[in-house]
C-alpha cells in the first residue's frame, strides 16, 4: 500500500511556513526601499521620504524581518512587563501580522540594572516583545536618514563602522608631528536618560505618534510605574539610532568655529563618547568646550564636570579601552590599563569560582574570551600585552590545578594538564573522545597567536544606502575576510570541540 501524507496543521504547518521564507528575497525588498528613502532624503524630497517610510513599515517583509530580529538577538529570551516570549515559528507569524499602526499601545518597560566597573549600576529598560519589534520595524525606515545626517566620523551604533574606526581616526588625527597636542575628553553626563523628548519630537523625521508612545511609555521599577519625561531607554533597539541623530551636527558646529583661526580640529565620536583635537588648550577652552556645550544644551544634555577634560598628547588619554600617548614624539597606541586590569579579574575571577570544573568546560569558557578580547585589540600595539596576559591566564591555571590536586607532585600535574605541541611545552589541554574515533585535542587559546593587523578605517563619507559606495563595501568586505580567515577557522574549531564536550 502507499503511505498517504497527512496535511500538516497546527505548529508544524508553521514552522514550515518560517522555515520556507526566503530571506534573501525579503532582506532584498527591504533593502530596495531603504535606499529609495535615503535617495529621497539626499535630494530633500521631504514628502516622498514620509510616504516611502509608510511604505516600507506597513510592509509584510519588513515586519517579518523586525520579528527576526528580536528572536535572534541577545535579549530574544528576556521578556518585558508582559513576560511574553516569541519561542515558536507560530508565536513569530502571528507577531509579524499584528505588527499594525493602528490601535498600536505601548507597555511600560522592565527596569533592571546592571553593575558598572566603577561599582555603580546602570539602568536597563527592557521593552515587551511586540514594542521591541515595533522598533526594529521603524528602524528600518529611520536608518537610511539617520545615515545621511550623521557626523562623517560618528562610528557608534552604525552599520558597516566599528571601534576600530573612531580610533584609527584618532591615530591619522594625531600621529604627524605636526598634528594637534591637546585633546578635549568629553563625557556626556547620563547621555541617554537626558535627551530632550521635545527636540526629538521636533527633529527625529519619523512617524511621531509611534514615536511619542515609545518616549511616554514609562517603566516599572519594583512594581512601581514611574513616568518618563526626557530621556530614550537604554535597552529600547531604537534608542542607539535616535542618539546618532542627536549628536548629528556636532561636527559641523565645531568646524564652524574653529574654521576662522584654521585650527587643526578633529574630532572621533563612539556612541556618547568622543575626543576633539586642538591645537592649544586655550582653543578648546575658549572656543570648543562652549560651542559643545550649547549644542549639547539644546539637546537637553550636558557634560560631566567630573570626566571631561582637556590633556596633552604627551600625557595621553584613555578611549575605547585604548590608551593613546605619545612617546618622544611616537604616537603609541595599546590597551588601557584599565582594560587589561578589567580583562584579568574576569578571567582570575571565574577560573576561582570554578574549582572542580571540567577541564574541556573550563577551556570552552575561557577561550572566546580570550579570542575576543585579542580580537578587539589586534588592531593597535598589543603584541607585548598578549604575551603579558597569556602568562597571567598561565600562572592563574597552575593556581587551579593545585588547589584541585594538593597532593599531587608538579610532574604528574603537567602530564595531566599539559602537552606538546609544535615547539610548545606548556600547552593547557583536554582530550575530548568522539566514539572511536581519534581524540581530539581542545587547547587552550592564546592571545599571543593573533596577527596584529593595521586597521583601514572607513572612508568618511561611505554609506551602505548609497549606490556609489556598493563596490567599496564589496572590496572591503574582501579584505577584511581576508585578515579572519584565520581566526574563523580557530572559531570553528572551537565549537566542533564545545560540541563534543556537551
Amino acid at each position: 500500500m502507499t503511505a498517504v501524507a497527512k496535511p500538516l496543521t497546527g505548529a508544524a504547518l508553521s514552522e514550515e511556513i518560517w522555515k520556507s521564507i526566503k530571506w534573501k528575497t525579503v532582506e532584498a525588498e527591504v533593502r530596495q526601499l531603504q535606499m529609495r528613502i535615503a535617495k529621497a532624503n539626499r535630494e530633500g524630497r521631504h514628502g516622498k521620504v514620509k510616504a516611502l517610510q509608510w511604505l516600507l513599515t506597513h510592509s509584510y517583509s519588513a515586519k517579518l524581518i523586525a520579528v527576526k530580529w528580536v528572536t535572534q538577538n541577545k535579549g530574544a529570551k528576556t521578556p518585558g512587563v508582559d513576560k511574553i516570549i516569541w519561542q515558536t515559528a507560530r508565536k513569530k507569524l502571528q507577531a509579524a501580522k499584528s505588527l499594525k499602526r493602528k490601535d498600536y499601545q505601548t507597555l511600560p518597560l522592565r527596569r533592571i540594572y546592571i553593575p558598572k566597573k566603577n561599582g555603580s549600576q546602570r539602568p536597563l529598560s527592557i521593552p515587551p516583545m511586540k514594542c521591541r519589534a515595533m522598533q526594529a520595524l521603524h528602524l528600518l525606515a529611520l536608518e537610511p536618514i539617520a545615515e545621511n545626517c550623521a557626523n562623517l566620523n560618528s562610528y557608534g551604533f552604525r552599520p558597516k563602522r566599528s571601534a576600530a574606526d573612531a580610533i584609527e581616526q584618532c591615530f591619522k588625527a594625531l600621529a604627524k608631528r605636526a598634528s594637534s597636542q591637546y585633546i578635549f575628553e568629553a563625557d556626556i553626563k547620563s547621555c541617554f536618560d537626558k535627551i530632550s523628548h521635545k527636540w526629538l519630537m521636533d527633529n527625529v523625521p519619523m512617524d511621531k505618534e509611534i514615536l511619542s508612545k515609545w518616549l511616554t511609555a514609562g517603566y516599572i521599577d519594583e512594581g512601581v510605574l514611574y513616568q518618563t519625561e526626557f530621556g530614550t531607554p537604554q535597552g529600547g533597539i531604537a534608542s542607539p539610532t535616535l542618539l546618532v541623530i542627536t549628536l548629528s551636527g556636532l561636527e559641523n558646529a565645531v568646524k564652524r568655529a574653529t574654521s576662522a583661526r584654521k585650527d587643526k580640529t578633529h574630532i572621533s565620536v563612539y556612541a556618547d563618547d568622543f575626543i576633539i583635537t586642538g591645537s592649544t588648550k586655550e582653543v578648546l577652552e575658549q572656543t570648543v568646550k562652549p560651542v559643545v556645550e550649547a549644542f549639547l544644551n539644546e539637546r537637553g544634555l550636558e557634560l560631566s564636570k567630573e570626566k571631561t577634560k582637556i590633556t596633552h598628547i604627551d600625557a595621553g588619554f584613555d578611549f575605547l579601552g585604548v590608551n593613546v600617548r605619545k612617546y618622544k614624539g611616537k604616537l603609541i597606541i595599546k590597551p588601557s590599563k584599565k582594560s587589561i586590569k578589567s580583562f584579568l579579574e574576569n578571567i582570575r575571577g571565574y577560573i576561582k569560582l570554578k574549582p572542580m570544573a571540567k577541564t574541556e568546560n573550563l577551556i570552552c569558557h575561557l577561550n572566546p574570551k580570550i579570542r575576543g578580547w585579542a580580537n578587539y585589540f589586534r588592531h593597535v600595539c598589543a603584541k607585548s600585552t598578549f604575551k603579558y596576559i597569556d602568562e597571567c591566564i598561565f600562572k592563574a591555571l597552575l593556581q587551579w590545578i593545585k588547589h584541585r590536586h594538593p597532593n599531587k607532585g608538579k610532574q604528574w600535574q603537567r602530564k595531566k594538564y599539559f602537552r606538546s605541541h609544535k615547539s610548545r611545552n606548556w600547552v593547557f589541554y583536554a582530550k575530548v573522545s568522539k566514539g572511536n574515533d581519534l581524540p581530539i585535542y581542545l587547547d587552550l587559546a592564546l592571545m599571543r597567536d593573533t596577527p596584529i593587523v593595521r586597521h583601514v578605517k572607513i572612508r568618511q563619507e561611505a554609506t551602505p544606502f548609497d549606490p556609489r559606495f556598493m563596490e567599496y563595501f564589496k572590496k572591503r568586505g574582501s579584505k577584511q575576510n581576508k585578515y579572519k580567515s584565520g581566526s574563523i577557522a580557530a572559531v570553528a574549531n572551537y565549537q566542533e570541540c564545545s560540541s563534543n564536550v556537551e
